[in-house]
């Protein structure tokens, strides 16, 4: 975590004990209540709490309406880093899939915002669609961001790969083989590809 946050030194079990007692006592917070929740936890310094608002908001997020695209957005800009925008990413894949006609425009919005941790999400929200991730998209996103020194973004498109070529695998090869990608993303995204070959 390179020291970026403050943390209370409790381990997984400890604040997940504390949302479900929450959720004993109160019930899955909805609509602007949950708003209300993960927005408290996130200004708190400690990673836990941030983590205490995602998993209240995981619990919930298959049943919210279209807008909360909008603040999983705002989640993810807000004490940016890899733990907690994966986290977000897999609700993001979740919230597309009950409403595919955000997809597209959402992901064209973020990768052309330039922001690292919005290309990231946009990246790798397909990553548990197996069959049903969209090809095009992906590529597309991957030759959008081919030229990026970001680490977290070359790492998502070979993520992304990887998770893919276990799906379609020639489609991969060939993809990686005709287009020039950074070293990382070529070798994360061959990953399984090449060991399938041992």
């Amino acid at each position: 975590m390179r020291n970026k946050f403050a943390f209370y030194g409790c381990k997984s079990p400890v604040w997940k004990g504390i949302v479900k007692e929450i959720i004993r006592e109160k019930g899955v917070l909805t609509g602007d209540s949950l708003r209300q929740f993960v927005r408290i936890c996130f200004e708190d310094p400690h990673r836990e709490m941030q983590y205490a608002g995602l998993l209240m908001l995981e619990r919930r997020v298959k049943k919210e309406d279209i807008t909360l695209i909008e603040f999983l957005e705002e989640c993810i800009l807000t004490k940016s880093w890899w733990d907690t925008v994966d986290w977000i990413a897999k609700l993001v894949g979740w919230h597309f899939l009950r409403f595919p006609k955000l997809q597209h425009p959402t992901c064209e919005k973020w990768m052309e915002s330039g922001e690292m941790w919005l290309q990231r999400v946009a990246i790798i929200h397909q990553l548990t669609y197996r069959e049903k991730t969209d090809e095009k998209l992906l590529f597309e996103m991957i030759l959008h961001v081919a030229d990026s020194k970001e680490f977290f973004v070359q790492k998502a498109c070979g993520w992304a790969l990887r998770q893919y070529s276990k799906v379609e695998p020639d489609a991969v090869r060939v993809f990686i083989s005709n287009h020039q990608l950074s070293p990382l993303t070529v070798r994360e995204g061959l990953r399984l590809i090449l060991s399938d070959r041992k």
